[in-house]
């Protein structure tokens, strides 16, 4: 799945460069989905730890515009999909 925007957390960026760059990618190779890290079973929201730190991503569909929810979160013509990547404090 590609996405539309990644928003990295000031909480996670005030780690260093180095430890946000590491987050994104166990999230980019994450391919293993179960209960401790995919609470829903949705494959939209998990979490990894990070040199020590609690890490939560997640996958928001919002319409084109930004503005609401997606009518049709399939349907990529009227969906923007957002990537979050944050510590856990910050949800």
């Amino acid at each position: 799945m590609c996405f539309d925007f990644l928003y990295v957390t000031t909480g996670l960026r005030s780690l260093g460069v180095e430890v946000a760059a590491e987050a994104l990618a166990q999230v980019r190779n994450l391919s293993a989905f179960e209960a401790g890290n995919d609470p829903w079973a949705e494959h939209d929201f998990g979490s990894l730890t990070i040199r020590g730190e609690l890490v939560f991503w997640k996958i928001d569909y919002y319409d084109k515009r930004l503005e609401q929810g997606s009518p049709d979160p399939a349907d990529e013509s009227v969906t923007a999909r957002v990537l979050t990547v944050m510590l856990a404090s910050e949800y």
